[in-house]
């Protein structure tokens, strides 16, 4: 059986993303979003996504980028074109040869879910994402039923740690703080953050703290 990794990730206000530009423009949620790739000429891309209420595109000045071409009921089908190559966030997880199975998108945010074969290559597709678009948040990872003996992987959500906590934990582990032997002592790590050694301490134990919680929890 397979041993790969479904991954889903909120993007914030992609530049350029016109399904993300449409559900912030309307203040609706857009889903069933759908590509192809013109075989003849392949730098054209056609891309379709649904809007609950077809009204709402005309109000936001989107008519121009949109064509609509199908509707039922208070749904409608969208249609736009666009060049291939543009780095997108679909695109930048493709070109790991990891196909997006879905896409939809609500209020300002992007919802990009994908399967990756490994977790060499959905790190490679992270970095990659969050290079590109640094407000990425890893929403979900499920790992395929493999082996029953493997670890089952686990979510945390690095929004429940302060942005100084982070960047604690982060210089900690650069330094080798984490490591047996220490690379670096408490007294090197602090004075790399220009913070007292009882102040990194506090920090390390409050994101310690919650992240075993969330762990333990799972």
């Amino acid at each position: 059986m397979g041993e790969g990794i479904r991954a889903e990730v909120r993007i914030e206000s992609p530049e350029g993303c016109p399904v993300a530009g449409a559900t912030e423009a309307t203040g609706t949620a857009s889903y069933s979003v759908s590509k192809s790739v013109n075989p003849v000429e392949g730098g054209r891309v056609t891309e379709e996504f649904m809007l609950d209420d077809e009204a709402v595109v005309e109000e936001a000045d989107l008519a121009d980028e949109l064509t609509e071409v199908f509707a039922y009921g208070s749904k409608s089908a969208y249609r736009f074109e666009r060049e291939h190559g543009r780095f997108c966030p679909c695109e930048c997880v493709e070109r790991f040869d990891c196909p997006v199975v879905d896409v939809h998108a609500r209020a300002e945010a992007l919802f990009v879910t994908f399967h990756a074969p490994d977790m060499e290559t959905l790190q490679d597709v992270i970095g990659d994402l969050r290079g590109a678009y640094p407000s990425l948040d890893v929403q979900r990872l499920l790992r395929s039923e493999g082996n029953a003996s493997e670890e089952s992987l686990v979510f945390v959500d690095r929004g429940e740690l302060t942005t100084r906590q982070q960047e604690v934990l982060e210089t900690a582990h650069e330094m080798g703080y984490f490591e047996h032997p220490k690379r670096a002592n408490g007294g090197e790590v602090a004075d790399e953050l220009g913070i007292s050694r009882s102040t990194l301490s506090e920090h390390l134990a409050a994101a310690q703290s919650k992240l075993l919680g969330t762990i333990l929890a799972s």
